[in-house]
């Protein structure tokens, strides 16, 4: 697996070299864009000024500051700007870990040290025995983030963060209304809860969805209809309290 980013925690005057690795892989299943006759459609690096197709080797980076006016900004433009964070991850702080809230959590890579690094575990015990965090700095793909790094299994996991001014103010999508909960919903909603609370195990969990998908193309190829078996429960509107009581019978009846 080739590295996204190479360089350095420095954590005050230890140096610890390190490379950046995906923590995920996506599984979904890709749909290309078919012509009419099933042919596969090709997307061109393509010119409407000059009714042509660019090559790689042409292709420049430009911010635009007005309607079809663009700053072109040359590959040694781009070198000026090169922060320490380019090369190291400098270590400001540390936090305790249920201070990150999930909502800030961008993407997560594993943090691999280069070579057998004392320094690397020392700092991965360390972070493990005070159940702490470590914010930093990475600059990586034209933008510099803040990240946080936490030990994870035997390798230490880095998350970048968004900036508050990327978290989309919740004020802005919902507007309170003047809605009131009986005492009686609310204990059945807390009987329920606390009937279907049990520690998570994400490997109980799979993509049906993509499982189907699956099956509908083999049985396509196949020539063959395909009927899904599922059986999609139709919900009755009801009132919130008919249906409270009516899960909480539900999971007795479990029991």
């Amino acid at each position: 697996m080739k590295s996204i980013w190479n360089g350095s925690i420095s954590f005050g005057l230890v140096n610890i070299p390190v490379k950046l690795y995906s923590a995920h892989i996506e599984r979904e299943i890709v749909l290309h864009n078919l012509c009419k006759n099933g042919h596969k459609i090709e997307y061109k690096r393509w010119c409407p000024v000059e009714q042509r197709e660019v090559e790689w080797e042409e292709i420049k980076k430009g911010f635009e500051i007005e309607k079809d006016k663009f700053v072109v900004l040359e590959k040694n433009d781009l070198e000026k700007i090169k922060l320490k964070s380019s090369k190291y991850i400098t270590i400001d702080q540390f936090i305790d870990q249920n201070q990150i809230d999930p909502i800030e959590i961008n993407k997560s890579y594993y943090l691999v040290p280069k070579e057998d690094e004392k320094a690397y575990y020392l700092f991965l015990k360390a972070l493990q025995l005070n159940n702490k965090a470590a914010i930093g700095r990475l600059t990586m793909k034209n933008k510099e983030y803040v990240v946080a790094i936490r030990f994870y299994s035997n390798l230490l996991l880095l998350h970048t963060l968004y900036y508050k001014n990327e978290i989309i103010d919740t004020d802005k999508l919902i507007t309170k209304a003047n809605i009131e909960i009986s005492q009686e919903e609310l204990n059945i909603a807390n009987e329920i809860i606390k009937k279907m609370s049990k520690d998570f195990d994400i490997s109980k969990y799979k993509d049906e969805y993509s499982e189907a998908l699956r099956e509908l193309i083999l049985s396509k190829a196949k020539g063959k209809e395909f009927v899904y078996n599922e059986q999609v429960q139709k919900v009755k509107e009801k009132d919130l309290l008919s249906s409270l009581k009516e899960s909480l019978e539900a999971l007795e009846k479990k029991e």
